[in-house]
């Protein structure tokens, strides 16, 4: 009797949010199956699920008494992407209640810091509540995140009334943690305790060693005006950016919509509601270095517990290389970018298409789902660009087909500090190398006349 695989394949057992493996089975979304070692449980062996299928179809019952299943590595990061995907969904739906407060009365919820962006209750409930539940996962000894956030602000003699909210939103957030399949705090978190959660985020990164880089709110002023933002959270190992995660809440399904003020997405939607199981709009997008996969899987919705692998889908690069037919990308603020300099470039290039000024790391992931085919930022003197401003989307465009490099060519470096230091005049994304090469040499035919 020959072995049924469709059966045993959806009993694999799955990866709960805490890293133990529960007595579930289930297929997962990156062609593999997860058995585990009879004597260590805490080592998944990795199966490839075509190469088993092929066994199987073959196989009788005489056949599995000799069935020998190759132990493979453990799948890299697993854990981490697990317990990411997890902490920027939730990071993901504080947001949105914030946003939502925020579009109906501000209640002195935005600040300013000393180079007067803006920040709001988000950026420090968001830097806490991730910061806490990595801590929580992986230990606190065990984790080193650098974030853009401080407690400064909050700590002024003036500033009660905006920590108790971000107190308050930080605890609203995580009472949930277990609808997301994290664990949460047995009781409240106090004032002390989320401060020290927003201040451990005080890594400054390097060569060596491994660190989370982490944009509680990246693109604050998008957020603030109801548009665009992103959560964007990232593990760099030894320099490289080995695992990123972004969280896109009002990117709308249909990209016609994206080039739109996320303000008439919303009127439409209010017109015409959608139900509560349909995907009209936000994702978290995420991948793993070498998988040569990206995924993006919907937000959850109130009241729904999040199920691995949550819908998941895979993403990929548009597979246009013709400039004339492509849609590029640009920061929205003209304040450390240029928009005149990309403008000529896009003119040499023979790009036809109005760019799409998009806030935020959103940007990335346009590409990756092939809404756009080309990201250009060229900053103004003096502007040095960050870290946790690029990480998670560089990882996740690379790994959906596409290209992240300096002008010159070179990947981005991400081992010296908190800045993209050496970086060669800008930052260019692209959905493919032979687009890619087009661009670089319009910069270098282009860069001498301007006035960067």
């Amino acid at each position: 009797m020959p072995l049924n695989c469709s059966s045993l394949a959806a009993r694999v057992p799955h990866v709960s949010g805490n890293g133990r493996i529960i007595n579930k089975f289930t297929s997962n979304h990156v062609g593999s199956l997860f058995f585990f070692h009879p004597q260590n449980s805490s080592k998944p062996i990795s199966v490839s699920l075509s190469n088993f299928n092929q066994s199987c179809s073959s196989s009788t019952m005489e056949d599995q008494k000799n069935l020998r299943v190759a132990a493979l590595e453990p799948e890299k990061y697993y854990k981490e992407l697990d317990v990411a995907v997890r902490a920027v969904q939730m990071a993901c739906a504080l947001c949105q209640r914030v946003q939502d407060s925020l579009i109906s009365k501000t209640n002195g919820q935005v600040q300013s810091k000393d180079d007067n962006s803006p920040v709001t209750v988000a950026d420090w409930s968001v830097q806490a509540t991730v910061s806490w539940l990595l801590s929580k996962s992986f230990g606190r000894k065990n984790v080193s995140i650098v974030a853009e956030e401080d407690v400064q602000k909050l700590s002024e003699a003036d500033a009660s009334g905006l920590l108790a909210a971000v107190v308050n939103t930080v605890n609203e957030c995580l009472v949930e943690a277990p609808r997301f399949g994290l664990e949460g705090p047995k009781m409240a978190l106090g004032t002390s305790e989320v401060l020290e959660a927003i201040s451990r985020c005080n890594s400054t990164g390097g060569p060596t060693g491994r660190f989370w880089t982490l944009d509680p709110v990246d693109g604050t002023l998008g957020f603030v005006r109801g548009d665009q933002y992103a959560v964007a959270l990232a593990l760099i190992e030894d320099g490289e950016v080995v695992l990123g995660v972004l969280g896109c809440p009002n990117y709308p399904m249909r990209k016609e919509w994206l080039s739109y003020h996320h303000r008439y997405h919303r009127i439409i939607t209010k017109l015409t509601p959608p139900t509560s199981e349909s995907w009209d709009k936000g994702f978290v997008t995420y991948a793993t270095k070498g998988s040569g996969k990206a995924w993006m899987q919907p937000l959850l919705h109130a009241n729904k517990k999040l199920v691995w692998p949550n819908s998941a889908r895979p993403v990929q690069v548009s597979s246009i290389d013709d400039p004339a037919s492509a849609t590029f990308c640009e920061p929205v603020e003209k304040a450390n970018s240029s928009h005149s300099f990309t403008a000529g470039l896009a003119h040499t290039m023979g790009l036809r298409k109005q760019p799409l000024r998009v806030y935020s790391m959103v940007k990335y992931a346009a590409i990756a789902r092939g809404d756009a085919e080309i990201f250009m930022k060229f900053a103004r003197a003096g502007y040095k660009e960050k870290i946790w401003d690029h990480a998670a989307g560089v990882v996740i465009i690379e790994e959906a087909g596409g290209v992240v490099t300096d002008a010159r060519g070179h990947p981005l470096d991400f081992s010296k500090g908190i800045y993209l230091e050496g970086l060669d005049r800008g930052i260019i994304a692209s959905a493919g190398a032979k687009l890619h090469d087009k661009i670089i040499s319009a910069v270098d035919a282009s860069w001498d006349s301007s006035s960067l």
